[in-house]
């Protein structure tokens, strides 16, 4: 039975307030300037023009994100931000919740995920989520013991992501994912898995941090980030000639309606593979993952900076 639906409001009881100063004090911002589109201003100048007590730090050719996140949660910083795409906010995350420190989220990247759910849709709204001083904590999702913040998956589009990645480098980033899409759909074969003790032959498996809007395999945006589920949706495999229909369903978000496609809700999935190991992905970073493994929730693990119309 597919999951109901909030249409409009969002639901996230405030935890604490005022972690940094309105000015920035106590907040350290590590700027990833290799995410995103080089358009407008660089957020480095106007993250220093509107908040002047914080800590800006600008990635250069010889430094790590990682290492820059490290180094900015140990400076003594109240709060830890991160301005860059979805892969930068999810290592800015690890370093977050290891400190407990409320992360602020500046979206410079091309989807801007978890940003977007969260109200923040550019610098503007960043910083007002600093002089509000509002942190609001919400939940965090895990595939074989590795976090997420907006989706995971095995499948088919594990399968995309990597062909893509092995082309983008030549061509950039969007003929990569054509050229990959149509290899897809000639060469995928359906992912055969035991998902909560039943066995499946699977197209994709989508797992949703939070449920998400709309129904399909590929939905977009969520109305809460602290409900404490996991979005689960399955395009089963059914006959090896449907292969293009169903495919070109799934990665176009077409499927509620396609036979073999499930929607449920749950808060903990246990998963094995009928090979020694799976490839998965969470938040598009592809891994080997284990033979046997658990999709689950740790609820309100992470606690973020918002805007005061979003609290």
């Amino acid at each position: 039975m597919s999951p109901t639906y909030p249409i409009e409001g969002r639901i996230r009881p405030v935890i604490s307030k005022r972690p940094v100063g309105a000015d920035g004090t106590g907040l350290t911002v590590v700027v990833n300037p290799s995410a995103g589109p080089a358009l407008g201003r660089a957020p480095t100048d106007v993250l220093r023009d509107e908040l002047p007590g914080a800590i800006v730090v600008e990635l250069d050719e010889a430094s790590s994100l990682d290492d820059e996140l490290a180094k900015a949660a140990e400076v003594g910083a109240t709060a830890l931000g991160v301005a860059g795409g979805d892969g930068s906010v999810n290592a800015a995350a690890a370093v977050a919740m290891t400190r407990d420190l409320p992360l602020l989220i500046v979206p410079t990247g091309t989807l801007n995920h978890l940003a977007r759910d969260l109200g923040i849709y550019g610098v503007e709204e960043a910083v007002s989520a600093v002089r509000a001083g509002t942190v609001q904590g919400i939940d965090v999702g895990r595939i074989d013991g590795r976090p997420f913040l907006n989706t995971a998956s095995i499948g088919s589009y594990v399968e995309l992501v990597d062909r893509r990645e092995r082309l983008e480098s030549r061509i950039g980033k969007w003929p990569a994912f054509v050229v990959a899409f149509v290899a897809l759909l000639f060469h995928a074969e359906p992912e055969a898995v035991e998902i909560d003790g039943l066995e499946h032959r699977v197209w994709v498996a989508f797992f949703g941090n939070c449920l998400y809007n709309p129904k399909g395999i590929a939905p977009r945006a969520r109305v809460n980030l602290d409900d404490g589920l996991l979005d689960v949706r399955i395009l089963e495999a059914r006959h090896g000639w449907e292969r293009i229909r169903l495919l070109a369903a799934g990665v176009l978000g077409r499927t509620e309606h396609a036979r073999g496609f499930e929607q449920r809700s749950a808060r903990q999935i246990r998963i094995r593979a009928s090979a020694d190991c799976i490839r998965l992905a969470r938040d598009g970073e592809t891994f080997d993952g284990s033979r046997a493994f658990e999709v689950k929730k740790s609820p309100k693990a992470l606690n973020v900076l918002v805007p005061p119309d979003t609290a």
